[in-house]
């Protein structure tokens, strides 16, 4: 060995470099949100399966479908740079992940639309692809006394995270998923661009997107259907022992006209046993019941089926109509 150079790097010398890089990259995509370094303990490095881990290159907040468009853009001119938009983070297997890339975080655009709007005489609302469900439903009803037709079980969903799927629950045997619901939306596509699309716009980009698992562009905006919302609902839980019973009743309740049968319809199994999440205590409709195992038949197997129903009523409905 005739020389050796080395040079200590101190922790905050390296804390520096990252630095320098987010701001060169934040200056050079001219963005309006903010950028950060990824991080594996971070947000951008998990879903909600838990499988796979992996450190993004830059976690990106958006201002809006600008920023997106740039970001995108940037990385379909770098070979190998790759691009995940995230929303709540409910995929299961790295969907929302980008492992060397950008991940953008489509929460921070949630409030950028909310217009209540007419389009062949009913009413439709424009929402962010970032915003979450739970939002969008407590806006339309204390503001305008309407609701999305279609929905899903868990609500802290983004919009644009269930049209990239499909977006199922107990109202799709009547409307049809949430993808079924959409007149309208704003997409980034894979070269950066925004395009406005809809059945009769863009049609194949409309469809594409629309359960497309995020892989022709990310949903910026949608138009979404709505309806008058309840003023009450009667919530119904029925257990069931056998799987042919269960199956013959659901079949049954779907199948009835709109004002013969539930505006709610919906099945699952679970396990016969007191396991807190999975068991008995997984079907109580409020913290004061509690399932009562002695009411299950000798012949009752391993797993049990519930039909979990709704009805919609008014607050000038008889009662006699709503126990019916």
């Amino acid at each position: 060995m005739i020389a050796c150079l080395g040079r200590i790097v101190h922790d905050s010398d390296a804390e520096s470099k990252l630095d320098d890089d987010v701001s060169t990259i934040f200056n050079s995509l001219n963005l309006q949100g903010s950028i950060e370094n990824g991080d594996v303990s971070g947000i951008a490095s998990k879903d909600f399966g838990g499988l796979y881990s992996v450190k993004p290159l830059y976690l990106i907040r958006p201002s809006g479908a600008e920023d997106i468009s740039r970001v995108v853009k940037a990385a379909a001119g770098t070979p190998h740079l790759t691009v995940a938009a995230r929303g709540n983070g409910h995929s299961i297997n790295g969907q929302a992940m980008a492992d060397g890339g950008y991940v953008i975080d489509m929460r921070s655009t949630g409030e950028n639309h909310f217009k209540l709007l007419t389009v062949n005489g009913s009413p439709c609302i424009d929402v962010s692809g970032g915003a979450l469900w739970e939002d969008v439903l407590r806006w339309c009803v204390s503001r305008f006394g309407l609701a999305p037709r279609s929905w899903t079980d868990y609500l802290s969903l983004t919009v644009g995270g269930t049209l990239s799927n499909a977006g199922v629950s107990g109202q799709a045997f009547r409307y049809g998923p949430q993808t079924s619901n959409v007149t309208e939306l704003e997409v980034v596509t894979g070269k950066g661009d925004i395009t406005v699309c809809s059945e009769t716009r863009n049609p194949e980009l409309f469809f594409g997107a629309l359960g497309g698992l995020g892989q022709f562009g990310i949903i910026t905006r949608a138009r979404v259907k709505l309806q008058p919302a309840p003023d009450m609902v009667r919530w119904i839980r029925v257990v069931y022992a056998e799987f042919e019973e269960f199956t013959r009743d659901a079949e049954f309740l779907v199948s009835q006209k709109e004002d013969e049968s539930f505006d709610y319809v919906e099945g699952f199994v679970f396990c016969n046993n007191d396991d807190p999440v999975n068991g008995w205590p997984s079907v109580q409709l409020n913290p004061d019941q509690e399932f009562n195992p002695a009411h299950l038949p000798q012949t009752a197997g391993p797993v049990l089926y519930c039909l979990e129903l709704a009805f919609h009523y008014r607050n000038s409905d008889q009662p006699s109509t709503v126990d019916m």
